[in-house]
């Protein structure tokens, strides 16, 4: 046996003497992260003494550290975690634990001990926050505590051990600039996406899982005016804004006898006598959308959301299934003209093949004629550019020559667009 296996045994013992000496202390939600690092650092040192091994003062922090990760942190989940690349992590079951890095999946050679040790690790994350995993209920929502998304399912759900994913948070939340290095968006989308929300127009994100959609929220709402009044609403708070005056509302699962409940809906509604000047919501996925899109009628002007959907025309049909969602029996050219007349611009982000992500349509809906919402796009991607010899797409979204109306609004607020932002390419040679 050698000396990193007698290691390895070392910190296994190390650690299955401190659950003993500590036991239910450690998932104990009123103390303190500081008061349970403490208190474990110093059971560990009281562990490792008793073990009579002789380590060197760097191998004796090593096992501590490992220990406390496993014990206090996320295992050998740690690293990836603290990993900034690293954008989600997918864990099934103890041997296989994907991650996603620079927009491509691949496996990573991390794995867990056992099912027991990736149990315990999701138990750890989940009691942290108040919430519980157990037989009765085996899936759960949560976040970390630097509001990292966190979905773990347990058997009997979960077939082939434990599931574990991790959308992470951006500690330091990308700015405009950086959506247009990464090819997101261009200089001139990005100064017309500022006056849309200068000018108090409704604008929906729409998107697909993990095509950036709050990313580009974040970014639109960095662009409100200092001095209004900003309600945001979320299920987990992961909008970063810059602004003073913000109210932060989150919503609450059930608690374990099912009660105490209060959805997106609920904080939509409230927010309506909050006084804002904007209401910006997460992502509307069910009955909300209706007072929603009241509110955007009825004077609150420039509020921001997202909504799952691939087109932007896939975005106007998903707003009308949501709004039955609400279960008031509504007709559906009621609801459209609720739509027609509540959202101005539809922004439509795609995850391309080469893994970026990038806006692939802005689109005005411009009213109803008969019974469809006309719809008129701005801007479009384009495709026919190809691709560069590592696969990466070439082209970026170019304006259609198509004026929207809402730029009407911006001369009464004062905005002027420079002429480049809805300038035609020119003509590419050969065509």
């Amino acid at each position: 046996m050698g000396p990193s296996d007698a290691l390895v045994k070392l910190k296994d013992r190390a650690a299955a003497a401190l659950f003993e000496r500590m036991g239910a202390r450690l998932n104990d939600p009123t103390m303190s992260e500081d008061q349970l690092h403490a208190l474990v650092r110093s059971e560990l040192n009281h562990v490792v003494e008793e073990e009579k091994v002789p380590l060197t003062g760097e191998q004796r922090q090593r096992l501590i550290s490992d220990v406390q990760d496993d014990v206090l942190g996320h295992g050998p989940l740690q690293r990836l975690l603290d990993d900034p690349t690293i954008t989600e992590i997918m864990v099934n079951g103890p041997e296989w634990v994907f991650i996603e890095q620079r927009g491509k999946l691949t496996r990573s050679d991390v794995r867990f001990t056992s099912e027991e040790q990736l149990r315990r690790v999701i138990e750890r994350i989940v009691s942290r926050v108040g919430r519980r995993i157990d037989e009765s209920s085996p899936l759960v929502d949560a976040r970390l505590l630097d509001g990292s998304r966190v979905n773990a399912v347990i058997a009997p759900i979960a077939f082939n051990g434990s599931s574990l994913t991790i959308r992470k948070f951006a500690k330091d939340p990308f700015k405009v600039g950086d959506l247009i290095g990464f090819g997101t968006l261009t200089p001139e989308m990005a100064e017309l996406l500022q006056a849309c929300v200068e000018a108090r127009l409704n604008i929906i994100v729409s998107g697909g899982t993990g095509t950036g959609k709050t990313t580009l929220l974040n970014v639109l709402s960095s662009f409100i005016p200092e001095g209004e009044r900003i309600v945001t609403i979320e299920d987990a708070a992961e909008l970063q804004l810059q602004q003073e005056h913000i109210v932060r509302l989150e919503s609450r699962p059930a608690n374990v006898e099912g009660r105490g409940e209060i959805g997106i809906r609920e904080l939509v509604k409230n927010s309506l006598r909050m006084r804002p000047d904007r209401i910006v919501v997460g992502e509307v996925r069910g009955g909300e959308c209706l007072d929603m899109l009241q509110a955007m009628n009825t004077g609150h002007d420039g509020s921001l959301s997202t909504v799952h959907a691939n087109t932007p025309r896939d975005a106007v049909a998903r707003l009308e299934t949501l709004v039955l969602m609400a279960g008031m029996d509504l007709p559906l050219r009621a609801i459209r003209e609720q739509i027609a007349s509540a959202v101005d611009v539809v922004i439509q982000l795609s995850r391309l093949r080469d893994g970026s992500r990038r806006v692939t349509a802005v689109t005005e809906l411009q009213g109803m004629e008969g019974q469809t919402v006309t719809m008129q796009d701005a801007f479009l991607f384009d495709y026919s550019a190809g691709v560069d010899a590592n696969g990466r797409f070439l082209g970026k979204p170019q304006p259609t020559g198509i004026r929207p109306k809402f730029t009407d609004k911006f001369a009464d607020h004062g905005i002027t667009l420079s002429p480049r932002v809805f300038a035609l390419p020119p003509a590419r040679a050969g065509r």
